[in-house]
């Protein structure tokens, strides 16, 4: 009943069969007296219908499947109560650890207790400083400055940097990739052309009329993730105007509509399957009584290039 490999698998299965027949049903509890474990993981991210973190969701759930390991998903919207419940009620059920992306302020003695307590955990796409677990997530800061770079090479000279916030980590690397590249390449990035805020597509097509109105337009945007881009590039056509040759607009994380966005949309790739991988295999490597240290392990970056960027076009 608990998938041993040594038995056979005729037998096993003729076995399970008997028992779906009989209404048997393994009782996980009393099994997790025997082993200290429950077969239970954790999972807790911003928002499972961003497909940024779908795709995080869908490595994980992978790994997992290989170890014959149950997970439990929530979604805490950035809210801390919510994560600091989802946390509470994995401890009370025992479970055997938890795979993360904390919410925006979560301070470093909430992951610090629940560790403590028995709940290994592992932080994906942001990190909470002195929480001191393993973290998973791509080099922002080096990802942006690749896209800000390459808007750079084209003959950009004034580009936004669109969404994001300084309450991430990922926001503030991303936004300080984007300084960076400004910097070194000697050009301006003036307070006006950062918009801080959108995560969404909605939230990126309600940017377009914002940044199609700032004074000295730029010619460039600079998103903050694909969905903003698209919605973005929506909100730029919708004012007559046409993404990629009139404004070009860069996304990260190349969803798998970054591909087929009309125009295509040029974006960085950001890992986040493997990202999900290396969570959970490290997570199953703690359980399995692998010392592993805490670290901050990031993902390389890179730029995949499409229509959506193109030469500055300077019209009257």
């Amino acid at each position: 009943m608990r998938d041993s490999p040594l038995v056979a698998a005729t037998t096993r299965e003729r076995i399970k069969a008997h028992a779906r027949e009989i209404g048997y049903i393994y009782n996980r509890r009393a099994a997790s007296l025997r082993t200290s474990r429950s077969g239970i993981v954790g999972v807790v991210v911003h928002d499972i219908m961003n497909p940024f973190f779908a795709e995080i969701l869908r490595s994980i759930e992978s790994e997992l499947d290989r170890s014959r390991q149950t997970f439990i998903l929530s979604n805490h919207y950035d809210d801390l109560e919510k994560q600091r419940t989802f946390l509470d009620m994995l401890l009370q059920l025992g479970a055997d650890g938890v795979i993360m992306s904390p919410a925006i302020g979560t301070p470093p003695e909430d992951i610090r207790m629940a560790v403590d307590n028995g709940l290994p955990a592992v932080l994906i796409a942001r990190t909470v400083e002195g929480a001191n677990v393993p973290v998973f997530r791509g080099d922002d800061s080096y990802g942006t400055a690749l896209a800000t770079n390459h808007l750079i090479s084209l003959g950009h000279t004034r580009i936004a940097m669109v969404g994001g916030t300084d309450q991430t980590s990922t926001g503030r690397d991303r936004f300080n990739g984007y300084l960076r590249a400004m910097q070194k390449a000697g050009l301006e990035a003036k307070g006006d052309w950062r918009i801080p805020g959108p995560r969404t597509k909605q939230a990126g097509f309600e940017a377009a009329s914002q940044f199609l109105a700032l004074k000295d337009r730029p010619t460039a945007a600079c998103c903050w993730n694909d969905l903003v881009a698209i919605g973005m590039m929506n909100g730029i056509a919708r004012a007559g105007l046409v993404p990629g040759v009139d404004i070009s607009v860069t996304g990260y994380d190349d969803l798998e509509e970054a591909a087929i966005a009309m125009p295509a949309l040029t974006t960085v790739w950001n890992g986040q399957r493997e990202v999900g991988r290396r969570a959970a295999r490290t997570l199953l490597d703690m359980l399995n009584g692998v010392d592993v240290k805490p670290s901050q392990e990031l993902i390389r970056p890179e730029l995949h290039v499409r229509q959506s960027t193109g030469k500055p076009v300077e019209r009257g």
